[in-house]
């Protein structure tokens, strides 16, 4: 089963088979989503990059709910941006995505969606595992490539560049492991233009929230 980068990032975000998420910061969430289907776009030779501009190379629609919206936004505009420009512009469209993605995870029996009520008054909702067999191959062959030297497939450099911008290695491996493949992670993040979008923009927006909380004197 062929998953989008979007419904691989949700699954290396679960926590466990109950259906919890890894906490990430909502404003990093939202950039690794938009530059998922970014990504996505740019294997499927929709759009192209370098250092100074994005460009749509084929606006036809690929008939997929999560991918089209991104690619008629860009095909749309008439100006020249940045790949970070788009990565934060289609942030804002995270929350589309994040619902489309695990609404196909529960498509396709891998997860199920339950509301639970807490002090019968909030609704949380959460997405109990039901078949873990993906989520164990997901994780498997991202944490094979970390512990090899062989040379990424594309797709796999996408998905460990935007688990690297989140953060989120720190909770899939140990201290140790983490330490170990810190140079074989910052490796695989250079071989993507859009990936060192996305973390660029990600510790920027941090680092701009963190000043605006705690100015300095």
């Amino acid at each position: 089963m062929l998953l989008s980068i979007a419904e691989e990032i949700m699954l290396l975000l679960l926590e466990d088979d109950k259906g919890g998420f890894v906490h990430v910061p909502e404003i990093s969430m939202r950039c690794i989503l938009s530059g998922a289907v970014l990504m996505e776009l740019a294997l499927m030779d929709k759009i192209d990059t370098d250092l100074e501009r994005l460009i749509v190379v084929d606006s036809e629609p690929v008939d997929d709910e999560i991918l089209d919206p991104i690619l008629r936004r860009l095909a749309e505009d008439n100006e020249q941006h940045d790949t970070r420009h788009w990565v934060e512009l289609c942030s804002t469209d995270a929350d589309d995505i994040r619902r489309r993605a695990l609404n196909r995870l529960c498509q396709a029996g891998i997860l199920e969606k339950k509301d639970d009520r807490f002090l019968w008054m909030f609704k949380t909702r959460r997405y109990p595992l039901i078949d873990g067999k993906i989520e164990r191959e997901v994780k498997h062959r991202i944490m094979s490539i970390l512990f090899s030297a062989e040379i990424p497939e594309p797709r796999d450099i996408i998905i460990i560049v935007l688990v690297d911008a989140c953060g989120l290695f720190r909770h899939l491996l140990s201290e140790k492991e983490h330490k170990r493949t810190r140079e074989r992670i910052s490796a695989i993040r250079k071989m993507d233009l859009i990936g060192q979008a996305v973390t660029n923009s990600v510790r920027e927006i941090e680092a701009s929230l963190a000043l605006a909380l705690h100015p300095p004197f």
